[in-house]
């Protein structure tokens, strides 16, 4: 009798790999791709209102953006990058290039953090994890992975910095930016 045990462990293997590389490690889209968006990719058709009341229309923003994912707010990490941005905030508006924030927390823990370190940029709250998907996020116990986006003017992706320091994150992005 032959033995059916590797054959059918391959099956199972090649049948199981696509959900498994969904759940272990890459967020599928709601445009039915998987991962981060890739440098080229239009970034999706977003609207959210910011901690601030400032509503925002990714696609309608007429200008560069830098569009950054956190984990949470009051973390040391987190607030270290927020505070870098904040401390080249006159840069940023000096090159015309607008700064966003996204957590999966919600409005009144964005409006603590930014009045506790004086955030002048737009905090968005993806408490729906919209955002988060449509850009191919990672989610680790409901928490965004840390990465960002640079987009064009046109909101086409031309940058994307995964695994980022928060210290000097700030200034690469801008750096990125000028030369668009």
């Amino acid at each position: 009798m032959r033995n059916l045990a590797t054959p059918l462990a391959l099956l199972l293997l090649c049948l199981a790999a696509p959900i498994v590389g969904t759940a272990c490690g890459e967020t599928e889209r709601p445009d039915g791709g998987t991962g981060l968006l890739a440098v080229g990719a239009q970034a999706p058709a977003l609207e959210a209102t910011a901690h601030d009341g400032t509503t925002l229309e990714l696609g309608s923003l007429g200008k560069p953006a830098v569009v950054y994912f956190y984990p949470a707010d009051n973390t040391p990490g987190c607030t270290k990058e927020a505070c870098a941005f904040r401390d080249i905030w006159t840069e940023y508006e000096a090159a015309g290039v607008m700064v966003i924030g996204v957590s999966t927390q919600d409005n009144a823990s964005h409006i603590e953090f930014a009045e506790e370190h004086a955030i002048p940029f737009p905090l968005i709250a993806d408490t729906d994890k919209t955002w988060a998907t449509g850009f191919g996020v990672k989610l680790r116990g409901g928490y965004a992975e840390r990465v960002s986006f640079l987009l064009d003017r046109n909101a086409k992706i031309v940058a994307v910095y995964p695994g980022v320091d928060p210290g000097v994150h700030a200034r690469e992005v801008l750096d990125a930016a000028a030369k668009l």
